[in-house]
Order: C-alpha cells, then sequence, then structure tokens
C-alpha cells in the first residue's frame, strides 16, 4: 500500500505532526471516541458561538423564534458525526477521501471553496482577537490607534499559526485543555447575564427572518463544521464503532453551542446597540469578570484558528499544491492578516458574518449530503491505492466522477436559488417571500442526485475495495 501525497510518512512524534495527507497507519491511530468529542467541545467553547446566538436577535428573532432556530441548527451536529465516519474507514483527510465521489480533478473546485470558507473562518477568528486584545488596552489606559490595530492583527497573525505548524496532537491536546476553564468562565457570565436580564418575547418576526435564523445557526453549527470532521476522525483506530463516533461528536459540538448559542440570545438582549461581539462588554460586565474573560478570548481564538488552519492546510495540499503543511499554515496566515484588516478597519463585522455563513451553505450543504451518501453506498470501503497520487480507480475519465460532480452543480443552483442573504436573494427565495431554504434545498437536491446517478456503479466499486470493520 502506498501513502497518499503530502509530507513523507515519517512517525509522528508526541507533540509535532510530520504527517500532511498521507495516510495513517494503523500502529499511530491512538486516538479514542472519548479525546474527539473533547476536542470538538473545546473547539466550540469561544466567544464566537456567542456571537452567533447574538446575530440570532440581530436580524430580528424574538426569543422563541431564537431558541427554536437554535434547537434545529445545534441538530446539525448529527450530520457532522456522519461526516466523521470516512476518517477511521480511509485514515486520511476530508478531501483525499472526496476524490471517491467526485474524481481526482472534480474534486479540486469543491476543495478550493472548503480552503476559501477555512481563510472565511481564521478572519473572523483574528479579527475577534483583535478587538479583545483592544479592548484589554483600553481597559489599562492605553490608547489603541489605527496603528495598535495593526500592531495586534501582525502579531495575533503570527501567534495563531504556531499550533496549527505542531499538528494534530498539539491541536487536540491544547483544547482539550481550555474546556473546563473556558466552561467555568462562561458558567459566570451565564449567571452575570441572568442576573441583568429583564426577558420580553417581544413581537415573532416573519417567516422568512425565522428561516434565515435557521440557515445561520445551521451554518454556525454541526453543518458549517462538516468538511473538517474526516480530517480529526481519521486518528480513530479503523474498529472503532460508528455509533460511538457520531455521538462523541453529535454531544461534544451540539451540547455547549446550544447553551452558548442561548447565552448569547442574552448578551444581545443587555447589549443591543453593540456593533461586534466585544465593544458592548464593558457596560454591561464588571471589570474583575472582563479582564480574565477578554484574556482567555484571546487563548481560545487563537487555538481555535489551528482547526482551521490545519484543515486548510490538508485541503491545499488535497487539492494539489506542492507545499508541506506548515508552508501552508504560513500561507494560510498571510492571506488571513491581509483579509482581516479590511474586515478590522470597517463597521460591519455582524453584517459580514452572516453574509458570510449563509454564502458558504451554497457548497458545503450538497458537499455534505454527497459526501455521507458516498460513505454508506461504498459501506466505508475506499481503494486507499486509488485515493493516493496515482488515482487509480478514482481517477477515472478525465479525473470526473460526472454522478458527483453533476450533483453537487444541482444541490449549489438549488441552494443559491433558496438564499437569502443581504447582498443576493435567490429566485425561488423571492418567491416564497423571502424564506431561505438553501440548506434543505442544497442537501436534499445534491444527496438525492448523487444517490440516484452514482448507487449502482459505487456499489459495484465497492466490492473491489478492502473491507471495513465497524460496527
Amino acid at each position: 500500500m502506498s501513502v497518499l501525497e503530502g509530507d513523507p510518512p515519517v512517525t509522528t512524534t508526541r507533540l509535532v505532526e510530520q504527517r500532511g495527507i498521507d495516510h495513517i497507519p494503523e500502529v499511530e491511530r491512538t486516538g479514542t471516541v472519548r479525546q474527539l468529542g473533547l476536542m470538538w467541545s473545546g473547539v466550540i467553547l469561544n466567544v464566537q458561538v456567542v456571537v452567533y446566538g447574538t446575530l440570532l436577535v440581530a436580524i430580528g428573532l424574538n426569543v422563541w423564534q431564537a431558541l427554536a432556530a437554535i434547537a434545529i441548527g445545534t441538530a446539525t451536529w448529527v450530520l457532522a458525526g456522519l461526516a466523521s465516519l470516512p476518517g477511521p474507514a480511509a485514515g486520511t483527510t476530508t478531501f483525499a477521501i472526496s476524490r471517491a465521489a467526485f474524481g481526482r480533478n472534480g474534486m479540486r473546485p469543491i476543495a478550493f471553496c472548503n480552503w476559501l470558507q477555512q481563510i472565511g473562518y481564521e478572519v473572523l477568528d483574528l479579527v475577534i482577537l483583535v478587538l479583545a486584545g483592544s479592548a484589554l488596552l483600553d481597559m489599562a489606559g492605553v490608547h489603541v490607534s489605527d496603528g495598535t490595530k495593526v500592531v495586534l492583527l501582525v502579531a495575533f497573525s503570527i501567534a495563531q499559526s504556531l499550533l496549527p505548524s505542531l499538528g494534530h496532537a498539539a491541536i487536540t491536546r491544547v483544547l482539550n485543555m481550555l474546556v473546563v476553564p473556558f466552561a467555568a468562565l462562561f458558567l459566570i457570565m451565564a449567571w452575570l447575564t441572568a442576573d441583568k436580564l429583564d426577558i420580553t418575547v417581544g413581537h415573532p418576526a416573519g417567516w422568512s427572518a425565522f428561516l434565515g435564523g435557521v440557515a445561520l445557526a445551521s451554518s454556525a453549527s454541526g453543518l458549517g463544521w462538516t468538511p473538517n470532521a474526516t480530517d480529526f476522525s481519521r486518528y480513530l483506530p479503523t474498529a472503532t464503532p460508528r455509533r460511538k463516533v457520531v455521538a462523541a461528536v453529535t454531544i461534544g459540538g451540539a451540547v455547549p453551542q446550544a447553551l452558548l448559542m442561548l447565552l448569547g440570545v442574552g448578551v444581545a438582549l443587555l447589549t443591543e446597540q453593540a456593533s461586534d461581539p466585544i465593544s458592548g462588554l464593558p457596560s454591561v460586565y464588571p471589570g474583575w469578570f472582563l479582564a480574565p474573560y477578554l484574556i482567555l478570548v484571546i487563548a481560545q481564538m487563537i487555538s481555535l484558528n489551528a482547526i482551521d488552519l490545519y484543515s486548510s492546510g490538508v485541503t491545499l495540499q488535497a487539492i494539489g499544491l506542492r507545499i508541506g503543511r506548515w508552508q501552508a499554515v504560513v500561507l494560510d496566515g498571510v492571506i488571513c492578516a491581509a483579509v482581516g484588516a479590511i474586515v478590522v478597519f470597517s463597521s460591519d463585522f455582524n453584517t459580514f458574518v452572516s453574509n458570510f455563513l449563509l454564502f458558504m451553505i451554497v457548497w458545503f450543504a450538497p458537499w455534505s449530503a454527497i459526501f455521507v451518501v458516498d460513505y454508506f453506498l461504498r459501506r466505508g470501503r475506499y481503494d486507499l491505492e486509488s485515493l493516493g497520487e496515482s488515482g487509480g480507480r478514482y481517477l477515472r475519465r478525465g479525473g470526473l466522477h460526472l454522478p458527483g460532480v453533476l450533483a453537487q452543480v444541482a444541490g449549489m443552483i438549488a441552494a443559491l436559488c433558496c438564499i437569502n442573504t443581504s447582498v443576493f436573494v435567490g429566485p425561488i427565495a423571492n418567491l416564497c417571500g423571502g424564506a431561505d431554504l438553501s440548506i434543505p434545498a442544497g442537501l436534499l437536491v445534491g444527496g438525492i442526485a448523487y444517490y440516484l446517478t452514482a448507487r449502482r456503479g459505487v456499489i459495484a466499486e465497492s466490492r473491489f475495495s478492502p473491507v471495513v470493520s465497524t460496527h
């Protein structure tokens, strides 16, 4: 068996990972479902998730509508759990495995969309880092000028690149360490919020606004994390029970996500005039809480961006860019800093976040459905040689698996027709009074189209691939 292209197959040390998208041998798969679940909890326990809750109030939802949107949105963590299953089966990254469903060349534009998405998340995290650092300096009596913000931007861009350069083991360890202190801090924040909060249900927003809130909550929850799922589940042993993988990812992500988005709804009711997730906090929370909170926000955002930088790096390798994983991290960090500077000096942070989350649905909703349907059609059997550089069975004519490519295009068109953002409203959404149905449209059209067109060929193809025992 040959390894997948990328970094050379050097044994992984305890802290520094030497692998890129190459196959992880069974002897190196020492991860557990408990560690995987805790890692996702560490990812979700951050201020960005609180921001997503505040956005639901910002778009006009009342309390009950926001709660319903959060419940529906966080349920998509089940999909992230299902998208984690190919990891133990194939032992490589998300977009290396995607070659099975789309072909070697058919996968490239989709992987490029994922790279853009990871850059977007990195920018959001970097902007929050700069806002938190500015708030801390302001509390210390230091005037924050534009020059100071530039210095913070550069410093945090460098800092956030260190952890993903070390690799999977270091990222997992740090995120697991931050679960307890950050959970405790958010409990205190919840107590302070509840003590000041005077809940008034308010008038409900229209049906179109509610569906937009559901789309936003889903994109910010498990559905939005599906492209990252396999990058980290690949370190689980091949025979890890599938139900345990899905349960660990679902519970590890959904529970903290729901609680923090609920907290975000409460924060939004207290800081209605705030234009970003940090600026309104000093008027609501005492200094004894706010200072350590902002310090931990900085630590968490740096750690969280490690996930995005890591995944975007291995995605570039899967596309075919001949660079090492750490070089990909540096490249992403530079681009992230440049785009982050634009957002930092704009006054439309909330609008940027909302449009970014909604537009990403267009590609990852159909892709998620196709990726999961392909896994179950082939019953977790992948030809590892064909996932590699030679292409093999998955190279196909022109490097394209037409059922996957056409299903992705159909799903994207369906999602785009049903989307409703501040800069573009799809024709179907327009006919439905602005109702945003982009998620179900993308998922259903992409998944059903792939099942109908690829079923016979993929099932036949899987008969020639190794049997993977996962119960």
